[in-house]
């Protein structure tokens, strides 16, 4: 073989080599870029997961805070129904609690001597309708005479001036007021005072 066949063999043999290592180095960098672009997807995938489970997550807590207060709504419902059911009731039954202490405060001595075990019959009566009412949450409002008028729970039947009671001040009781769970079923009656009266010589010391 001529030397020139063989420099050109042995140039044929580089080139190819060379061209062997391009194509390994250019696979090398394929591969390197794909594992890149793999793990971009892989990175891109979980962040994507991450905020789908973030957003089920607020979903579900929402659902169970709404379910919670669709139960609390509906127990209180149910408890308003219980206790203010028989509003209408309650009221009417009022004016036959007002009719037992008429007939109670109407008796003289001489009737309680006659009629004793009859107005036992009506005291006991009045004490079973009270216990009745407050185990359905009714209960008494009594003011005493000399308190604050209250406007929320007292109804002023007529106003006039008084020996030592202040103005605005109750002085008589006419009837009991009654609530209803927490609500206002009936307002006492009562007369609020105008004013102190004042005597003679003090009106002489004014003047």
């Amino acid at each position: 073989m001529s030397k020139e066949n063989i420099e050109a063999d042995q140039e044929h043999h580089e080139e190819k080599r060379v061209e062997e290592q391009t194509t390994s180095i250019n696979n090398e960098v394929e591969e390197v870029e794909i594992s890149e672009v793999e793990g971009e997807e892989q990175e891109k995938t979980f962040d994507e997961l991450k905020e789908e489970n973030k957003d089920l997550s607020d979903k579900m807590m929402r659902a169970l805070a709404e379910t919670e207060n669709i139960r609390k709504r509906f127990f209180k419902e149910k408890k308003d129904a219980e206790v203010y059911g028989g509003t209408k009731l309650a009221r009417d039954l009022l004016s036959v609690l007002d009719n037992l202490n008429r007939a109670l405060e109407s008796v003289d001595d001489q009737m309680k001597e006659k009629q004793n075990a009859f107005l036992e019959g009506i005291e006991l009566t009045k004490k079973e309708l009270l216990n009745t009412f407050s185990n359905h949450e009714i209960n008494e409002l009594a003011p005493m005479e000399g308190e604050k008028f209250d406007p929320k729970f007292h109804q002023a039947m007529f106003e006039g001036p008084h020996p030592n009671i202040e103005k605005g001040n109750i002085i008589q009781v006419m009837a009991n007021g009654f609530t209803i769970g927490d609500r206002l079923l009936r307002a006492a009656q009562v007369g609020v005072s105008s004013g102190v009266i004042q005597n003679k010589e003090e009106d002489e010391k004014e003047n």
